[in-house]
């Protein structure tokens, strides 16, 4: 199965999914960094939190100018650490501030080598989170992946499982390239099927393999015994 038809095949099993809620670069970079290790809900709950506390619009001068136990109250509800996820937020701020006079857009409208790098300086921000901004604020028509949608082109047989995770994903975007449609929307749409089917479905562990909708022509389908059926 090509890759667009697989995710065609997802579309209709989840639906069509809903537009990114947050599209800016900084923005992104606080969204994944305010919780950790919390569902999407939780996230967006702790995403609204913060923005109340920053005026609404997040500004790397804003986040250095609230007050740090403020900071660190409004984020509190979104896992563990909550002064250390502070202190993530706080680091980006700076990292805005300094390298790039806290104008990312600038960042990404030059070359691409150079705008993944530096998305890469920020905390929690590596190639596949980079990728995901340079898609999400559509200044690069990439498949990025988060480890959920990894999973699954790896089972599908889109790279090679080998290695280690930044192996894993540069052998799946190798295997996708010639596949892909550079348009946004499906791009973007693609990211967060793969996504859902990973969280939902295609499991790290106990994956539904009976209930997947791409089984017939995945190599992986079957071949997990007992960790399939339950």
């Amino acid at each position: 199965m090509s890759l667009p038809r697989l995710i065609a095949a997802l579309e209709r099993r989840y639906g069509p999914p809903p537009p990114p809620k947050v599209t800016r670069p900084f923005e992104m970079i606080l969204y994944e960094n305010a919780a950790y290790l919390v569902e999407e809900d939780r996230r967006d709950e702790v995403w609204a939190s913060l923005k109340k506390l920053l005026g609404g619009r997040p500004t790397p001068q804003r986040v250095l100018d609230a007050d740090k136990g403020d900071l660190i109250e409004a984020i509190r509800h979104g896992g563990m650490q909550p002064p250390m996820r502070a202190e993530k937020l706080r680091r980006a701020a700076r990292i805005a501030m300094d390298s790039f006079d806290s104008d990312l857009d600038g960042l990404l409208k030059g070359p691409l080598k150079k705008a993944r790098a530096g998305l890469k300086k920020f905390p929690g921000i590596a190639e596949p989170g980079a990728d995901k901004i340079l898609l999400f604020t559509r200044t690069a028509p990439i498949l990025a992946l988060d480890s959920n949608g990894l999973r699954a082109l790896l089972r599908l047989g889109y790279g090679s499982p080998d290695g280690g995770y930044a192996a894993q994903y540069h052998s799946a975007q190798e295997a996708v390239e010639g596949e892909i449609r550079p348009d946004y929307d499906w791009l973007i749409e693609a990211h967060q099927l793969l996504r859902e089917h990973g969280k939902a479905l295609c499991k790290r562990d106990r994956p539904q393999c009976g209930e997947c909708p791409l089984a017939k022509d995945c190599p992986a389908a079957g071949t997990f015994g007992a960790e399939s059926a339950g």
